[in-house]
């Protein structure tokens, strides 16, 4: 590939740079083949003269700089130069002129082009001296090489290893918070509610993982963890895509409220029903509501706060969200509020 050089290229160079210094020993014929030769490359190739007028450019010189330059201007076809950092570049101290000024190749050097149209080109140059057969310069030639591609790789690299670094940071603090948010009386009961925290997280990072990043549906999120119970579940409201943070939080909250709903609401009987609905509107941007029936009747509420409802109230309130209750007969209501989703 022509923005990755190697030493085969290097050596095209010095031998376009050979047959430039002899091509008048052949005559008209010799010129033309070499005009010839340099036309077919898919590089754009130019040279100069010893003072730094072009005297020739190939079609790729004319798809590569976006114009026709001029035979006879001086040192670059290009319209503009700058420096990777974006610091304008003079024509006469482009690597063409250094090269012709110092008498020397000039290699390793990054420069971008831009186009008449506004468009701009990455680019790596390779200028080369032209010497006659007694080693006076004549001339050079000056092979530019697109490397927009390369540099774009790049970027995305880096912003992929910003995106991980974020993405492990935050997944690494909300894991540290569910650690300190679960309690239980015994080891097996803090392994076992640990592990399904932590499988509600790896749920979401799948969800993650298969949008390639885009976000995580709600709703998905929500089925996936209440699909154990079958029928008794209802479930209402329009898909929402959810960014890592909030789509983490409510993974964990919804596997809380149902294991809990398991073992002392609705879901812990047959006949129980659980319905979860949500919405959003100018006040809330995002409201859940989750209504537990026909599971063991509440004659009140709880006097003692479970291990699970403190998870859920720790949890939401790292989001400055707001979780509300009412313990009715038939079952818990609960209502969970994301302000800033």
């Amino acid at each position: 590939m022509l923005d990755l050089l190697g030493h085969s290229d290097e050596a095209r160079i010095g031998e376009i740079a050979r047959q430039a210094a002899s091509r008048s020993a052949g005559g008209a014929d010799s010129e033309r083949r070499f005009r010839d030769l340099l036309q077919a490359l898919p590089a754009a190739i130019y040279t100069t003269d010893a003072e730094g007028r072009i005297t020739f450019f190939n079609q790729a010189c004319i798809d590569f700089a976006g114009r026709t330059p001029e035979v006879g201007a001086m040192w670059c076809v290009t319209w503009k130069l700058s420096l990777p950092d974006g610091t304008p570049l003079p024509h006469d101290e482009c690597p063409m002129a250094i090269a012709l000024k110092q008498n020397r190749p000039v290699r390793d050097v990054e420069a971008v082009a831009e186009r008449p149209d506004g468009s701009r080109i990455c680019f790596m140059p390779y200028p080369t001296p032209l010497r006659d057969e007694r080693g006076r310069l004549v001339g050079a030639v000056n092979m530019l090489v697109d490397i927009t591609a390369r540099k774009q790789a790049e970027q995305r690299m880096m912003l992929l290893a910003y995106e991980v670094d974020h993405r492990s940071n935050n997944l690494l603090a909300v894991t540290q918070a569910i650690l300190r948010l679960t309690k239980a009386e015994t080891a097996a009961e803090f392994q076992a509610a640990f592990q399904g925290r932590l499988s509600a997280l790896a749920n979401v990072q799948r969800l993650f993982s298969a949008s390639r990043w885009t976000g995580a549906s709600l709703k998905t999120i929500v089925e996936d963890e209440l699909r154990p119970y079958g029928e008794r579940i209802s479930i209402t409201g329009d898909d929402i895509r959810l960014p890592a943070t909030l789509a983490q939080s409510i993974a964990v909250a919804v596997h809380e409220l149902a294991t809990n709903a398991a073992k002392y609401g609705s879901l812990s009987t047959p006949s129980g029903r659980l319905e979860i609905r949500w919405e959003t509107n100018g006040a809330e941007p995002l409201v859940l509501h989750w209504s537990e029936r026909g599971g063991p009747r509440v004659d009140e509420p709880p006097t003692r706060k479970g291990f699970g409802i403190g998870a859920v109230d720790g949890i939401i309130r790292t989001l400055r969200g707001r979780v509300t209750r009412w313990w009715k007969p038939e079952g818990l209501v609960c209502e969970l509020s994301f302000p800033e989703a």
